[in-house]
């Protein structure tokens, strides 16, 4: 209980602390603001469901390329140049926006994202064990859980700017009144017109944010910055890799947290096609996702702060419970019940990374830089499962019930192997 009572960020790390958790917020609205561009790209390259989710490949592909190249460059040199080589390449990955719209080339956009998001692994492989080292260990996973409540803040920006200020300007999703698209009653001509406006409406936004995080990266690179207490900057990856793989926490912990990535990125990309087969339009839907993130915001400090009471990896047992509950009547029911529960999801999701990261670098010592690559590289499960589930989704209909309904039993998967690392993590510590 004394531990709970300790300090979770020191008044002489304050100011970095600040720094760092609004990296968190930028590359949240990176996140949020890509999630809905699967359904626009869907419409206006008119193209598949398993086709456009390759914006989901694309964007967390590039966690699993550059995770380790960070950790080993973070752990030869510091924290902070990993930070600002991070921002280096989400600037570059955001700015090649513009010439890909130029081009009006999908697999132009897939490079943009794919660079964008070597920046992202850069950051997070820095960013959540940086956090975790600014302080008492025993409180470690309430400040990682403190700092991540801001990365749900940039999502909510990147989601308004979708629904507020992209989406709606999309002439390609325009409708009838029966709510059929007008777009793909048009001619060839009028389709490329429409491509092209379209498509540096898409644009605009990732290029303005390729400015802010160049704005950002002056700031760090000029501030004062804690440095990584151990003095240890040579580079031992096999004796690390083999520590961490027989370590069963840590090892359980990476694939939970595949499986994690994996449904919350199902759950807001395709929030979007579960309402259009309720004859919602994307803008619309948008909003639902937006109310969904609001949750998500919500619950993640109300779980921080129940957190001083209640044992983190109970909690997160009991979240992924929820998560499996109101998943599956996501499947089940059809309307807008089962789009209520969907978005009630985002509740039970809202503790689930920071927690799983905080529980697998427990008592992991100088293997940490390598460990957080290993957790970030885990967020490739955002790139493997949502193409799988577009090419459910493409069927049409599987036995009694709407392909997009069923397509939700692989975040339903992934909840119960969330549920079932809380559970043996939980056991672990009673035991130990």
């Amino acid at each position: 209980m004394n531990d709970l009572k300790k300090i979770v960020v020191e008044r002489k790390v304050l100011v970095p602390f600040v720094l760092i958790t609004s990296i968190f917020a930028l590359w949240g609205f990176a996140n949020d603001l890509t999630n809905p561009m699967v359904a626009a790209f869907k419409t206006v390259m008119e193209i598949s469901n398993a086709k456009a989710a390759l914006v989901q490949a694309a964007f967390y592909g590039g966690y699993a390329t550059m995770a380790i190249p960070a950790a080993l460059i973070i752990k030869k040199y510091s924290y902070k140049l990993g930070i600002i080589i991070g921002l280096a390449l989400y600037a570059v990955g955001a700015l090649l926006f513009f010439p890909a719209a130029q081009y009006e080339m999908f697999g132009f956009f897939l490079v943009s994202l794919y660079i964008l998001t070597f920046g992202l692994a850069f950051l997070e492989t820095t960013a959540n064990p940086y956090i975790l080292s600014m302080g008492d260990p025993a409180t470690s996973t309430r400040r990682l859980n403190l700092a991540q409540s801001f990365n749900p803040m940039g999502s909510l920006m990147g989601m308004i700017v979708a629904s507020q200020v992209v989406l709606p300007a999309l002439v390609s999703d325009e409708r009838d009144e029966a709510g059929n698209l007008l777009f793909d009653s048009l001619g060839a001509a009028e389709k490329a017109a429409i491509r092209t406006q379209d498509l540096a409406t898409i644009r605009d936004p990732y290029v303005i944010l390729g400015f802010v995080v160049i704005l950002m990266l002056v700031v760090i690179a000029v501030a004062k910055m804690p440095k990584r207490e151990s003095a240890d900057h040579e580079i031992h990856a096999l004796d690390s890799f083999k520590r961490l793989i027989s370590n069963k926490i840590y090892r359980e912990g990476v694939l939970a947290q595949v499986f994690y990535v994996g449904a919350q990125i199902m759950c807001w990309t395709f929030i979007i096609q579960y309402a259009d087969n309720l004859g919602i339009s994307k803008a619309e839907a948008q909003r639902y996702n937006i109310v969904a993130m609001v949750l998500f915001l919500s619950s993640r400090f109300i779980s921080t702060a129940l957190m001083k009471y209640l044992n983190a990896r109970l909690m997160l047992f009991i979240f992924a419970v929820g998560g499996m509950c109101t998943i599956a009547g996501v499947i089940v029911i059809q309307g807008m019940m089962g789009l209520y529960l969907l978005v009630a999801t985002s509740a039970f999701m809202s503790l689930m990374f920071p927690t799983i990261y905080g529980i697998a670098l427990e008592d992991i010592g100088d293997d940490a830089t390598l460990g957080a690559a290993g957790l970030v590289m885990a967020i490739v499960g955002g790139a493997l499962m949502p193409p799988l589930q577009g090419l459910i989704i493409d069927q049409g209909t599987i036995g009694p019930l709407p392909a997009v309904n069923f397509s939700f039993i692989l975040p339903l998967i992934c909840f119960v192997v969330i549920a079932i690392y809380g559970r043996r993590s939980y056991k672990a510590l009673k035991i130990n």
